[in-house]
């Protein structure tokens, strides 16, 4: 029995040692092929596979593809090359997280999974604490597109972008909070909810200087273009009475000096409400900058700003307190010239225009060796002789005291060759008519003031955008030439002219008008060119047709070619015009009188560019015959009925050196025009006196000489501020006492110089605006009804005037699409009939208001607003406001 025991209880021993070991093989077998892996011991194996696993819509390939791991790769696991997957995989941001597990091994072969989990996506975003304009402006800001993983980097971009577009609207304080909401719609989809909070705007309460003693804080603050405080106006109560009672000057103690009234008001008076009190960090950075050097210009060259403290003033401005360094005052001594070879030092000396004993000036002396826009500097003078690769570097070289001797240490180089010029951007517009236009040519010594003339006449071409207009210099020291790259945007600049209506009296009323600026002859037949019309080589053509039922209608066509036979700038031009006025009909014991006048009129110009004085200069020469046709016409003429013929020869010099057309902020526009006929009176066997109307205006003679003057200046740096003054002079002479002055080519002064009626058309009138007065009203005799004579037995309009003005400019835009920009205006004119009244002292005056629009498609488009100071003789009032309406660009 005891044997029988020991026996069962060996066996129960044996067979459970058995079965675990058996279930642990077993285990092993069913256990991941990863965990036979040694970490201690890296092995080497073979990449069999690569899955990837957890993504919905990166691409799988792409993923392994930017792991780096390659099917065929021997790597060792553990090892740097599953770390470094890992990580090229994170550097991208596409995923929120990342794991590489080992799938199975087979001997030395192993399969990989990649598991990713996908970042969401942004499917849309939305404001909220700011209203619509603001929100539009934020989307414009905002680098956010639907579809892109929203990441922490994301959502911080997103907040620096709103609080720096509030900040430059004055909002310093805005608080903005993004949060990330789940999308209904789509399950992987993110939408942000921007929150926004601007709070108070802040401004600037106060500037405050300290040790300033030589320039007072008013000039320092306005040395600040952006950085103002805020516009306010404050009225002590005392200076209110003293305003309130006039003649009495008072302060809190009593009656006091007008002196002491007006230093009171100084004190108490504060109005500033132009400018802007936003402060942007920017902005505030270069206006410290504008302050320094504005010391400097004085003099004071080791100026600088010590402290600057911006700090709370209340919860809606900040005040900023500057402590300034102005240290001593600096004078020249001393101008030495080194390595001149080309010019002596007393031509460089003259150029340079500074003095011994001259205030220091940093600024005036970059300005007068780099870059002068109001004269000659050492730079140009140097480049317009070829010296391109020239170099000048001013040194102080010695401080005595308040004295300071410089150094200018010159490099002069070689002279340069322009090897190359290059044209790109002229889709429309064919070389050769930019070439023609270029003083840059191959060959040539370069002259930097070549480079300046083709930019203005590339500018005033008129095809191109004038902002766009640019260069670029590729020089070659090594071969002293330089290649010449000129880049151009095109632009429109064809005009069309439709309208129409209906009127009872005069039936169907319309015009029709087209104005081809850059059209081509020569690519007429060549279709492919037609964009919609041949374009390409600069010629203009204009055709018009313009009709008020049966009362007018005129026909004209008008042609010039710039570049006649294109090697010189000879222009070519030719016009032909009908037109035909019909007055109402009218009954007369000997039937009906149908009043008319039909003009038929042929003109051909010729005109050439000169090179002296200078080659802004230009002389046009031009031959008219017009034929006058009255039947029963009884409209200011002096006679009724008969052919008058007039030929004319008129020459005109002029002188345009604009930078632009549209809007030119510097140089002049003049011209002088003389208009002859031939002297028939000293030949005509007629007796002036006795003769009658029909007769004597039979064949026209006058002489016409017309003065025409603008000039433009610039009143800041960028060029946008700029002043237009102007004065125009006209007159008309007889060649004999006997023949006096016809009724043709008179002047019609007032109003928008637009509204002459036909008569003017017709009979070659010149219509001159002056805004703020009814148009052609001051007109000589009648003043268009003012007085009791009668228009229609007289000659009507004047033989002499002048007018003068002044026209201050800022543009809204200057872009290719188009140029906006508004004026305030004022002028002043008069217009005489016979020599004896003329002084040109008697005028009548005017100012306003207004803006001007110019778009390719339409021309330029004016609206002016005039109050009009005189009263017109026959009048019993002063002209007073009036609103006009104008189109086209106005010569006078």
């Amino acid at each position: 029995m005891k044997k029988f025991l020991i026996i069962t209880i060996l066996l129960c021993v044996t067979f459970s040692s058995w079965a675990q070991f058996r279930r642990r093989d077993r285990n092993a077998a069913q256990q991941p092929a990863e965990n036979n892996l040694n970490y201690a011991n890296p092995r080497e194996y073979i990449i069999a596979g690569i899955d990837v696993s957890g993504i919905n819509v990166l691409d799988k390939n792409a993923m392994i593809s930017i792991s780096g791991l390659k099917v065929g790769d021997k790597i060792k696991i553990p090892g740097d090359a599953i770390t470094g997957a890992i990580r090229k995989i994170w550097k991208y941001g596409l995923v929120g997280d990342v794991t590489i597990e080992v799938s199975r091994i087979e001997g030395e072969n192993i399969y990989l999974n990649i598991e990713l989990a996908e970042r969401s996506r942004l499917t849309a975003f939305y404001f909220t604490g700011v209203n619509k304009s603001q929100e539009s402006g934020l989307k414009e800001d905002l680098n956010l597109i639907r579809g892109k993983i929203v990441n922490d980097a994301m959502i911080r971009n997103t907040e620096l972008a709103v609080k720096k577009y509030f900040v430059k609207k004055g909002f310093l304080r805005t608080d903005v909070k993004v949060v990330q909401e789940k999308d209904t719609l789509n399950r992987d989809g993110i939408r942000l909810k921007i929150a926004i909070n601007t709070k108070s705007k802040i401004k600037i309460n106060k500037i405050s200087f300290t040790g300033n003693e030589h320039i007072d804080d008013a000039t320092l603050k306005r040395r600040m273009k952006k950085t103002k405080e805020h516009p306010r106006f404050t009225l002590h109560r005392t200076v209110l009475s003293a305003l309130l009672q006039p003649g009495k000057y008072v302060r809190m103690g009593g009656p006091v000096s007008r002196k002491d009234t007006k230093e009171f008001l100084n004190d108490n008076i504060k109005l500033n409400i132009f400018s802007s009190s936003k402060l942007i960090q920017t902005d505030y950075e270069d206006d410290k900058k504008k302050i320094i050097a504005f010391y400097n210009s004085k003099g004071y060259r080791d100026a600088e700003i010590v402290t600057d403290s911006i700090y709370n003033h209340n919860d809606k401005t900040i005040n900023i307190d500057f402590k300034i360094y102005e240290g001593p005052k600096y004078y020249f001594r001393n101008i030495i010239w080194t390595g001149n070879y080309i010019y002596t030092d007393k031509q460089l000396s003259t150029v340079l225009g500074i003095s011994k004993g001259d205030v220091y000036n940093k600024e005036l002396i970059d300005k007068k060796l780099q870059f002068n826009p109001k004269g000659m500097d050492i730079s140009g003078l140097y480049m317009d002789d070829g010296y391109l690769f020239f170099r000048i570097n001013p040194v102080e070289v010695a401080v005595a005291g308040d004295s300071i001797d410089v150094e200018m240490r010159i490099h002069e180089g070689e002279q340069a060759t322009i090897n190359e010029v290059t044209i790109t951007g002229n889709d429309r517009t064919s070389d050769h008519v930019i070439r023609r236009e270029l003083s840059t040519i191959p060959g040539q010594k370069f002259r930097r003031s070549d480079i300046i003339r083709t930019q203005q006449s590339l500018a005033q071409l008129g095809y191109f955008a004038p902002d766009k207009v640019s260069q670029n210099l590729v020089p070659n020291p090594d071969k002293g030439t330089v290649d010449v790259e000129w880049q151009v945007e095109e632009q429109s600049n064809d005009q069309v002219e439709l309208s129409g209506g209906w009127g009872g009296y005069y039936g169907f009323v319309g015009t029709l008008g087209l104005t081809f600026n850059n059209f081509s002859v020569r690519n007429i037949p060549n279709f492919k060119n037609w964009r919609p019309l041949p374009v390409g080589d600069g010629q203009r053509l204009s055709l018009r047709v313009q009709a008020n039922g049966r009362q007018y209608q005129s026909y004209s066509f008008s042609f010039t070619e710039p570049w006649l036979g294109g090697r010189k700038p000879h222009s070519f031009s030719v016009s032909l015009n009908s037109s035909v006025q019909r007055l109402t009909r009218y009954q007369t014991t000997d039937g009906i009188v149908d009043p008319s006048i039909k003009v038929n009129s042929v003109t051909v110009g010729l005109g050439r560019r000169l090179e002296w004085p200078d080659n802004y200069f230009t002389l046009t020469n031009s031959l008219s015959y017009l034929r006058y046709s009255l039947n029963d016409y009884n409209s200011g003429l002096g006679f009724t009925n008969g052919n008058a013929n007039s030929i004319n020869f008129n020459t005109t010099i002029a002188r345009r050196s604009l930078n632009e057309i549209m809007y030119p902020s510097q140089g002049s526009d003049i011209s002088l025009s003389i208009t002859l006929t031939p002297p028939y009176s000293l030949w005509r066997e007629i007796d002036y006196n006795t003769a009658n109307a029909g007769d004597r205006f039979k064949w026209i003679e006058f002489n016409k000489w017309m003065f025409d003057a603008k000039y433009y200046l610039p009143l800041d740096n960028k060029k946008k501020l700029v002043l237009e003054a102007k004065s125009h002079f006209g007159f008309i002479g007889s060649y004999t006492s006997k023949a006096g002055i016809g009724p043709f080519e008179r002047f019609y002064l007032g109003g928008d110089g637009l509204a002459g009626g036909f008569n003017s058309f017709l009979l070659g009138q010149e219509v001159i605006g002056l805004r703020g007065y009814e148009n052609n009203r001051i007109t000589p005799p009648d003043y268009n009804n003012y007085s009791t004579s009668n228009a229609s037995s007289e000659i009507q309009g004047g033989i002499v005037y002048d007018k003068f003005g002044l026209e201050l400019r800022y543009p809204v835009t200057t872009g290719s699409a188009a140029t906006i920009y508004g004026f305030v205006f004022t002028e002043a004119g008069n217009n005489w009939n016979t020599y004896e009244d003329f002084n040109p002292f008697t005028l009548y005056k005017s100012a306003g208001f207004g803006a001007r629009i110019f778009m390719p498609a339409f021309g330029l488009i004016g609206l002016n607003w005039g109050y009009g100071f005189d009263t017109l003789p026959g009048a019993t009032q002063r002209s007073g406001a009036h609103f006009h309406f104008t189109i086209g660009q106005q010569i006078r």
